[in-house]
């Protein structure tokens, strides 16, 4: 059996636990490390700590899954805080080559971020002063980089040299410093493809836009891949917390010499076309880089395909796309002109019916999944007919977790392949998405969260009253399992635990 060492970007669930949840699908072997040494959100994980257990691991492993932000920098917001100089950096990734000499037949997969820069003001996973100049910093980023390109208009001059007198020197300077170090380090794993110590890597945008930091830099390395002939090696594309998934579906297809075709079916005429909110280029093209990167390919036909990728799309780009919390009614007009819940809901049907597999890749909004398609599922009793869902936070996470699911389900659906395990966990992992996705992230987090300054707390500290707030969504979400998950669970589901990992409101840990 092969086995598989991976190092997670940061130790939250979708990171740490689903790449694991999915790999339990499959009869491949996994080893992570334990969650405590991965560091606590601002806390990063303890450089020598992890060294020592990837030189351990990856002795005898066939491939290593790594996070380069957590390798180099302690985890994702370390990433965004540090003060490394580059030579430290440069140094703690010399590891990667001692892992080759050491076993010469050890694959890397790699991952690293090119670092985000949020349009709004919060510190709370930013430097202290992205409170103040976070969206001031966002906009500087975003007039730097459209004016290589065009000219600025006389309202976008203005704003320019204000920008530049209003944020701090030593604000801009300790944000422009970081991002220089992240920069080069991502243009040094690159170099680290071309001699052979890398085998793969995946640089993904979190957060980005059209115009920017981010856009700057994807630019620069994407240059820097094509001039090394290295297109294939190399994947950029919008994501984050759902690369460890992806990569974990690359290295079994690999293995396993499987390269699953995927039918594309959207809810929206205009769904291939928009471009989702927080990320800089059509869903249609985000997709095909989610199956390159997990080792499948788009197909042209629903009955050659080795699954169906149902794609709940916007019918409207960035900004106004809806986030889940918001009412139907306040939605924005083109979600009741220009997508056809209803029609999609039959095609799931009929799609199935025909013994498809199908998996609900569900992004009409952020943050959450589609109260309105998933009531209309259960009401038909139709959930129970999808083999794979995710419908949480950005496009690109809610992408790249239910490819990789149903990449792996896919393969044991096969007769041949048939095991009566992998079915079971991969039936568990798609009840603990609907739970999260949409139970949690439509539904309850914004009922528990308007209580909250009724216990002295708010969305972003839950610190004092963790155990309470917990308690109130274990309940929460064990009524929803009720009224809306009968045909899966008939009615139970045992030992059903919540709790907030980052003591905040905006992800949930679940035990079931």
């Amino acid at each position: 059996m092969s086995k598989v060492v991976y190092l997670p970007l940061d130790e939250r669930p979708c990171n740490a636990k689903f790449p694991q949840m999915i790999a339990a699908i499959s009869d491949l072997s996994l080893v992570a490390p334990p969650q405590e040494w991965l560091g606590r959100k601002k806390q990063p994980a303890r450089f020598e700590v992890i060294h020592d257990w990837l030189l351990q691991q990856s002795a005898n492993a066939d491939y290593l899954i790594l996070s380069v932000d957590m390798l180099v920098y302690g985890g994702i917001v370390p990433s965004r805080l540090h003060q490394l100089s580059l030579q430290v950096c440069a140094e703690r990734l010399r590891l990667l080559e001692k892992l080759k000499q050491n076993n010469p037949t050890l694959r890397i997969y790699a991952f690293n971020l090119i670092m985000r820069a949020p349009a709004y003001n919060s510190s709370d996973e930013e430097p202290d002063y992205y409170a103040h100049y976070g969206h001031s910093i966002y906009r500087y980023g975003w007039l730097k980089d459209k004016q290589t390109s065009e000219l600025l208009n006389d309202e976008e001059q203005n704003e320019w040299h204000q920008l530049q007198t209003n944020i701090p020197s030593a604000v801009l300077e300790d944000f422009l410093q970081r991002r220089e170090t992240n920069s080069l380090i991502n243009e040094h794993i690159v170099k680290l493809v071309q001699s052979g110590i890398i085998d793969h890597l995946v640089i993904p945008l979190d957060d980005n836009s059209k115009y920017g930091f981010s856009p700057m830099e994807q630019r620069k390395l994407l240059i820097t891949v094509e001039q090394y002939n290295l297109m294939d090696n190399v994947l950029i594309y919008p994501g984050a917390d759902e690369i460890g998934s992806i990569l974990f579906a690359k290295v079994f297809c690999t293995i396993k010499k499987y390269q699953p075709e995927v039918f594309v079916r959207y809810s929206s005429t205009l769904g291939p076309t928009i471009i989702p909110k927080y990320e800089d280029r059509s869903l249609n093209e985000s997709i095909k880089s989610h199956l390159t990167s997990g080792g499948a390919f788009m197909g042209d036909s629903s009955m050659a395909a080795d699954f169906v990728l149902m794609v709940h799309s916007p019918p409207v780009s960035s900004h106004d796309v809806a986030e889940s919390p918001n009412l139907y009614r306040d939605r924005h007009r083109s979600y009741f002109s220009e997508v056809h819940i209803a029609e999609f809901v039959t095609a799931i049907e009929a799609i199935a019916s025909k013994g498809q597999m199908v998996a609900l890749a569900d992004v009409a909004s952020c943050n959450g999944a589609d109260n309105s398609l998933l009531k209309l599922l259960s009401k038909k009793n139709l959930i129970s007919r999808l083999s794979a869902f995710a419908g949480w936070n950005t496009s690109g996470n809610t992408l790249g977790t239910v490819i990789s699911h149903a990449i792996i389900a896919s393969y044991y659906r096969k007769e041949n392949n048939n095991l009566e395990l992998s079915k079971q966990m991969s039936a568990y992992f798609m009840l603990y998405r609907l739970i999260e996705d949409w139970g949690y992230q439509t539904i309850v987090r914004q009922e528990v969260a308007s209580h909250l300054p009724e216990l002295g707390a708010n969305y972003f500290d839950v610190s004092h009253v963790r155990e309470h707030v917990s308690q109130l969504i274990t309940q929460k979400l064990q009524r929803f399992c009720n009224d809306y998950l009968a045909e899966l669970t008939e009615g139970n589901i045992n030992e059903l635990k919540a709790d907030l990992p980052w003591n905040r409101m905006f992800e949930v840990d679940l035990t079931l």
